[in-house]
């Protein structure tokens, strides 16, 4: 079973986006190749639920975070080699040298640009090669959970026929036969092991792009538990793409796993909340997490509802609108597999009435399921007294400090239940009250 979510989950947290300035993934594409940036579309999108798997892929992280290596290779010279392999060539020796024979006739009397290109291609494949062979070398004896790639690519650049080829001299004219004989030989006889080595290449931007991120912001790698172990163990969690954030500790566990987090508007209870769903789902990607420490538990996926909108096409009210996010949560959960679920102020299309009581009768049902995480924010304090008689519910607020008549939000979690009510005397200090009586 794959680790699953929704949409709604990573828009909520802001994860997806290429192009997108503040994504989380614009953040990591720090990637120097087209085939690259794919290989990181392919992890991003698809995160492990096997512990073995992400730690195993975390040490590849930590290896070259360790290292500081920087890519050796050219990505001009990488993209005509990618070029060069997947134009193809004829189906026999005999067929390729007629067509490069031919092309050279073309380039003389027509200009035509087919010949040019193969040379190019070629020689760009040799310079990438020539890098490989150099960079691999030196991650021999220092290669470490990476031992195992790093060995089969050399295995295969050690082959007779392919060091043939990346000794060859690309300062001078490569006659049309040896030509040939390169081109159906790299493209049909070794196809697999040339793609085999552009995968290494685009592996290796990977994993540097993203230690490079988890360098310059000091992100630190998890540590993943098997899932029946239902830790989330985090020290100084923070927003990974907000500069200078606060951060947070956060501990929930099989004796305690619902979080009820109480504060003010503005007080940071929603920034928390993604901080830490963008947290763990790094963390099933083996990517490096914004804390000081993190240790966790697989989930076999994590649903939010942060900013759950009105559907005019389906007709569904704010309020309406919710409730289906709130139903769709009790199903996954209902189904026996073990989530992250985080709820933000629940029921805030409705009267105070219904979503003292939704809040309430909502928050417990799901405090039954212990193989699950909850984090459930709101306002609403009072629903906090409620829930006291759970002794698996960890109840925290976000605190604001008055100065004067000016709120002051630290972004610290504390241990309780809120008693902050600043909504009126924020009114007040805005004037609003007075622009309406005309003063």
């Amino acid at each position: 079973m794959s680790f699953e979510t929704d949409k709604q989950t990573l828009e909520e947290l802001n994860l997806p986006g290429k192009f997108r300035q503040g994504s989380v993934y614009h953040m990591f594409n720090r990637t120097k190749t087209r085939g690259g940036e794919q290989e990181l579309d392919r992890m991003f999108y698809h995160p492990l639920n096997d512990e073995q798997a992400i730690n195993d892929r975390t040490a590849v992280f930590q290896f070259f975070f360790q290292q500081q290596l920087t890519f050796p290779f050219d990505p001009k010279q990488v993209t005509l080699m990618r070029e060069y392999l997947d134009a193809g060539t004829g189906r026999s020796a005999l067929l390729t040298f007629a067509g490069i024979f031919i092309k050279k006739g073309l380039a003389s009397l027509t200009r035509d640009e087919g010949y040019k290109k193969i040379v190019q291609g070629l020689q760009a494949t040799i310079i990438t090669l020539n890098k490989c062979q150099i960079f691999a070398s030196g991650l021999r004896n220092a290669a470490g959970p990476y031992a195992n790639r790093v060995a089969a690519i050399e295995q295969i650049l050690h082959d007779k026929r392919i060091e043939k080829v990346y000794h060859t001299d690309i300062y001078q004219a490569i006659p049309v036969k040896t030509l040939a004989g390169y081109d159906y030989l790299l493209k049909c006889k070794l196809r697999q092991q040339m793609q085999a080595i552009l995968s290494f290449i685009y592996e290796t931007d990977v994993y540097i792009a993203v230690s490079d991120v988890a360098r310059a912001k000091g992100f630190v790698f998890a540590q993943a538990l098997p899932g029946t172990d239902n830790v989330l163990d985090a020290a100084n969690l923070s927003h990974p793409c907000i500069d200078k954030a606060v951060g947070n500790d956060i501990r929930l566990g099989r004796n305690s796993n619902v979080l009820f987090l109480t504060g003010a508007n503005m007080a940071g209870k929603s920034t928390f909340m993604k901080s830490v769903g963008i947290a763990l789902y790094l963390a099933h990607l083996g990517f490096p997490v914004a804390a000081s420490k993190m240790i966790f538990s697989v989930r076999e996926g994590m649903y939010s509802s942060i900013n759950v909108a009105d559907n005019i096409g389906l007709g569904y009210s704010h309020f309406y609108a919710e409730v289906i996010r709130v139903k769709q949560a009790a199903e996954a959960t209902a189904s026996g597999r073990r989530l992250l679920l985080m709820f933000d102020e629940l029921f805030k299309g409705t009267n105070v009435k219904d979503a003292y009581d939704g809040t309430l009768a909502v928050t417990k049902g799901f405090a039954d399921y212990q193989e699950c995480l909850f984090i459930v924010s709101t306002h609403i304090t009072e629903v906090g007294e409620g829930l006291k008689e759970r002794g698996n519910i960890r109840f925290v607020y976000m605190p604001t400090i008055m100065e004067g008549h000016r709120p002051r939000y630290t972004y610290r979690l504390q241990e309780g239940i809120t008693e902050d009510r600043q909504g009126m005397l924020i009114i007040k200090n805005e004037g609003i009250l007075e622009l309406l009586k005309g003063k």
